[in-house]
């Protein structure tokens, strides 16, 4: 097992409307490919989940970048204030700079939590070939207590292979609602549920077990 290093990132060149922002973590033994990680509406890219998974993919040979999005290097707190535009231009940002890095040669993968997964899939679904696949945690599928405003309208324009990992006390969609909304998405599809857990799905009971369930999970889903 790869011993990842961990560095700060950023790119942010004068005029720059996307800066990018956040920590390189740079395994010791590296399989080429990449992941790009967010964070959700009311966090950072310090969430204890994005750190965890980070380390994790990265002890097994990936790259990952773990990133802030344009909205919290706005500010420190506080969810987004219609920037999804904005915050979808900084993720293509962020996957370009991965693969660029020099010992990126492989495939690069997008990662996002709730509102960073969301913005992600926004962005694949209208630039298919900006990523390999996706990683969406706790996809945000309705607001808590209102499922009749699903956010599934780009569903069937996505043409990237995505893997969903989504908590069985999730107020924001159920594991039924969540099987059912995978359906309008044409590529391959998988369900990562996670029992007990919630939107943040890392809790004191799984936190030693998720990240590597999560990481297994998706090398298989992606043949890594």
């Amino acid at each position: 097992m790869s011993v990842p290093q961990v560095q700060p990132f950023e790119d942010a060149p004068p005029g720059a409307a996307t800066p990018v922002k956040g920590y390189l973590h740079v395994p010791e033994n590296r399989s080429g490919d990449a992941l790009v990680l967010t964070h959700g509406a009311g966090s950072n890219c310090n969430a204890p989940l994005l750190v965890a998974l980070a380390n994790a993919f990265c002890a097994i040979g990936l790259m990952v970048l773990r990133c802030d999005l344009p909205f919290r290097q706005l500010r420190p707190h506080g969810p987004p204030r219609d920037e999804a535009e904005r915050d979808q231009l900084g993720l293509r940002r962020a996957v370009e700079l991965l693969r660029a890095q020099p010992q990126v040669h492989g495939r690069v993968f997008l990662g996002g939590h709730s509102y960073g997964g969301r913005q992600g899939t926004m962005l694949a679904a209208s630039e298919p070939a900006l990523a390999d696949g996706l990683l969406l945690l706790s996809y945000p599928l309705h607001p808590p207590r209102s499922p009749q405003q699903l956010r599934t309208a780009h569903f069937p324009q996505l043409r990237t292979p995505a893997l969903f990992v989504h908590g069985t006390r999730d107020g924001f969609g159920t594991i039924k609602e969540m099987k059912a909304a995978l359906k309008l998405i044409p590529p391959r599809t998988q369900l990562l549920a996670i029992e007990s857990a919630g939107h943040e799905l890392i809790t004191p009971r799984n936190r030693a077990t998720l990240p590597q369930a999560i990481t297994a999970a998706f090398t298989n889903f992606v043949d890594i």
